[in-house]
């Protein structure tokens, strides 16, 4: 049960972040895919204002991981796409970060394929004229939840 969603502009893209809040918590992880400048970390920034967070929202890019720690959840924002080699995930100690304590969302996982558990939701954004084309495909139960609280909070936006 995929859900494939026209995005116009930026507006649109960290609109589909907030909708995206409605269904983070503790344990979740959600893959984000696409090619450079789609709007990754555009949608991140609309997470992220959804849950609270007002603060400076970057590009893990350089630093591989960025920390957000709302109310009642730590948030790990990773980028991979840096990563050359799988023996640089397992060197860099993040196994740890994919726990029940922290939601976390993935640039680039592919970078890692086989080392990560699939995840709850996996999001793909592609370059469709001059907007983005967002595919939403879930891999669990608890993705399918996610989906649904997202999709209704989209179509009430």
């Amino acid at each position: 049960m995929s859900e494939s969603l026209f995005l116009p502009d930026e507006g649109a893209t960290r609109m589909l972040g907030a909708a995206l809040a409605a269904g983070i918590a503790p344990g979740r992880v959600i893959f984000l895919r696409g090619d450079l400048g789609t709007g990754k970390t555009t949608l991140v920034q609309g997470l992220l204002r959804a849950l609270g967070f007002a603060g400076r929202v970057k590009s893990p890019t350089y630093s591989l991981v960025e920390l957000y720690k709302l109310s009642s959840l730590n948030l790990y924002h990773f980028d991979f796409y840096r990563f050359e080699h799988r023996s640089e995930w397992v060197d860099s100690g993040f196994r740890e970060y994919f726990s029940q304590d922290s939601a976390c969302v993935v640039e680039w996982p592919e970078r890692v394929a086989g080392l990560l558990a699939p995840p709850e939701l996996e999001l793909r954004l592609d370059f469709s004229g001059a907007g983005r084309q967002a595919q939403l495909t879930p891999h669990t139960a608890a993705g399918r939840d996610w989906l649904g609280a997202a999709s209704k909070r989209w179509s009430q936006a």
